[in-house]
């Protein structure tokens, strides 16, 4: 991975569409494994403006900053849950950016999605019952 200022990976491409859990984001060619799928964007916040905001589009970034995704332009908010993704979030130590990443190989037409968290899973998924693709399939 590239230092945040000199990144010069081009992200995959993707569309938004219909999945099990409403609207997510879907590849539109294979994607690789290791490849930069998309940079999680938005309003950069601290950490107690967070807490006042609230909502499902915040990703911490450190102890001090988070990032207010909610905004239509950062289509990484429409990456769906799941418990078993096919990507993951990537954080550099020394930036403030958030990068999604393929954690295997990624089909067309496949949709991208990735572990929220912990926390996140108790708060707001646990309550209303995991609609990823592994939880469905155990309930059929």
């Amino acid at each position: 991975m590239k230092h945040p200022e000199t990144h010069t990976e081009v992200p995959a491409a993707t569309r938004t569409g219909r999945s099990s859990a409403g609207i997510g984001l879907f590849a539109t060619a294979p994607i690789k494994k290791g490849a930069l799928i998309i940079e999680y964007t938005g309003e950069r916040i601290t950490v107690d403006e967070a807490d006042q905001r609230g909502g499902q589009y915040l990703f911490q970034v450190t102890d001090t900053l988070t990032i207010d995704g909610r905004g239509r332009e950062n289509k990484a908010r429409y990456i769906n849950h799941s418990c078993r993704g096919n990507a993951e979030a990537e954080h550099l130590e020394d930036g403030d950016r958030i990068f999604i990443r393929a954690k295997r190989a990624i089909k067309e037409g496949e949709e991208i999605t990735y572990h929220y968290g912990k926390e996140f899973f108790e708060t707001y998924i646990k309550p209303k019952g995991c609609r990823c693709v592994k939880c469905t399939e155990v309930k059929k």
